[in-house]
């Protein structure tokens, strides 16, 4: 669960892990925004798992660097798109045009454009789109 510029939601409680069967296992792909489970913590690809409750934790941060070249390469493929329209368009008249670029806009102008980082550091929030007029 990828809540952006937030912290993952604790979606499995303690409970719920204790009332799995010995021998399961969670893999926490949410640990580098904190985890979504209660008893997650991060690890490390040197010391990858750790118990509890009877339920194996796989919780490594940056698991994409177990795979580095195969995750650079899935990170360009997905980003590049993105860069050619800045680069062909112009970042304003990119983002006005689209609005999947637009949602990864977080500050324009001094004006804080995305929700989560707003809330997270307490201050008002700027439509991407009034933003982006503004200049």
């Amino acid at each position: 669960m990828l809540v952006a510029g937030a912290r993952a939601p604790r979606l499995v409680t303690r409970t719920l892990v204790e009332r799995m069967r010995a021998g399961s296992v969670i893999v926490d792909v949410a640990i580098d925004q904190g985890g979504c489970a209660e008893t997650s913590r991060p690890t490390t690809h040197a010391d990858p798992v750790y118990v509890v409750a009877g339920v194996t934790h796989y919780c490594v941060a940056n698991m994409p660097g177990a795979v580095p070249r195969t995750s650079a390469a899935a990170l360009n493929n997905a980003t590049l798109p993105f860069v050619l329209a800045l680069a062909e368009r112009g970042w304003r008249a990119a983002l006005e045009d689209d609005p999947h670029l637009r949602n990864g806009l977080n500050v324009c102008r001094g004006k804080i454009t995305h929700a989560a980082v707003a809330e997270a550091l307490g201050e008002r929030l700027t439509d991407a789109r009034a933003a982006l007029a503004a200049g």
